[in-house]
């Protein structure tokens, strides 16, 4: 056993004051799509329903330990971070100083309150984690606290690294691994605890396609910033890997890493939700939303995909669903020109299909040529309904546009 793996253990085992293991649950419902034996390690069920408890958990403690004086703790997070930071700050008495993006949802504002309590202050600064990042760094520095990082500090990756610990005392053998990747800290302590007690076991990773920091990183050769971050994924949404989380993963094979698209992540949360009653947040469902890119390599596998939050405010259902069925072109948007004529609307009803539905009639503008312009949301029950239903609307000599996949558009006027 390594140092570091020695060390995993002993924060793991420190970590049972706080809050027992996570389960490691059996799901049957993905393992007959795929014919492997399918686990996850389920943070969301963690005290905070995101691992980052572990992380703040084994820094905190250890900076208490080493500075017992220190009373002051800052972090910034977009919000599992804030919660695990809150809940240790509770634990431990201490005064805690949170930044979170002005866009964090609201619901992860609130739980990080109800978890730290009096012992914790929430400031909202800036639209993107690295504003946050740089705000909470200045304020730390002046009042003289010490910084919690969200995944780049090595207590933070030795407390992440536990899950990995809890991972192979229930599993001790698994052949697969697939872990979410947002700044690297869960990424990177569990590959390097696997890379010591499980080397036979091969290690896949995923992040949203608006934040690919590590497939970034590994194709420059160093951390880098991404030019634009896509914030729908909040808790993987990072412009900039850590860099000592990529000093452990800078050797991972770029075709191990894998992108999963915002809309198909959307259809995964919905199935999560609907078939197996389990809340994963955007970034909790990534290792499941990879799994049908990999069917070929899990087939007769042990695979364990980490669910590493469920702290989603459901509030973003619509929006989710919205998503979801636009992915899986369930849902298409059109600009309609419809004749301004008596009939003219009855004309193009008589051309939808049975289980067409409109969900959208939004009367744009006039045309000097006696045409007027309708946004239209349709919705069907089979995707392979809407080729047929354009054909027929082009014999019928009505012009449209599709703009379902026209991200701008679709997000100025929907």
């Amino acid at each position: 056993m390594t140092a570091f793996a020695d060390t995993a253990h002993a924060a793991t085992a420190r970590m049972r004051a706080l809050f027992p293991p996570t389960p490691l649950q059996h799901n049957a419902f993905l393992s007959n799509r795929y014919g492997a034996d399918i686990w996850l390690k389920r943070e969301d069920l963690s005290p905070v329903r995101s691992y980052k408890l572990r992380g703040a958990f084994n820094a905190m403690r250890k900076m208490q330990a080493s500075a017992p004086d220190m009373q002051l703790f800052v972090c910034a997070s977009a919000g599992n971070h804030a919660q695990g930071v809150a809940y240790v700050c509770r634990h431990f008495g201490v005064r805690g100083v949170i930044f979170m993006p002005v866009t964090t949802p609201q619901q992860k504002i609130q739980k990080t309150k109800t978890f730290g309590g009096d012992n914790i202050e929430v400031r909202l600064v800036g639209d993107y984690f690295d504003d946050t990042l740089a705000a909470a760094q200045a304020f730390c520095a002046e009042a003289g606290g010490y910084f919690l990082s969200p995944f780049d500090d090595p207590d933070v990756i030795e407390g992440q690294a536990s899950v990995a610990v809890e991972v192979l005392a229930e599993c001790p053998r698994p052949d697969m691994v697939i872990l979410p990747v947002g700044g690297g800290g869960l990424s990177s302590g569990v590959t390097q605890f696997m890379a010591s007690e499980a080397p036979g076991t091969k290690m896949r990773y995923v992040e949203p396609t608006g934040g690919a920091s590590l497939t970034a990183a590994l194709a420059s050769g160093k951390p880098v910033s991404l030019g634009k971050v896509d914030t729908f994924v909040d808790g993987a949404a990072v412009a900039k890997i850590g860099q000592r989380n990529f000093d452990i993963l800078k050797t991972v094979d770029p075709a191990h890493v894998l992108c999963a698209p915002e809309n198909r992540i959307c259809t995964s949360i919905v199935e999560m939700l609907n078939v197996e009653g389990i809340v994963l947040e955007p970034a909790g469902a990534l290792s499941i939303d990879v799994l049908p890119e990999l069917a070929d390599q899990l087939r007769s596998k042990t695979v364990v995909c980490v669910t590493s939050g469920g702290n989603f405010d459901f509030d973003r259902l619509p929006e989710v669903k919205e998503r979801a069925q636009r992915y899986l072109g369930l849902k298409k948007y059109l600009i309609l020109r419809l004749p301004q004529r008596p009939g003219a609307l009855r004309d193009f009803l008589g051309l939808l299909g049975p289980n067409d539905d409109i969900t959208r009639f939004e009367y744009l503008k006039k045309s000097a040529r006696n045409f007027g312009s309708v946004l239209m949301g349709l919705e069907a029950r089979d995707a392979a309904d809407f080729p047929e239903l354009f054909r027929r609307l082009a014999e019928a000599g009505f012009v449209f546009d599709d703009i379902t996949d026209d991200e701008t558009l679709v997000e100025f006027v929907i």
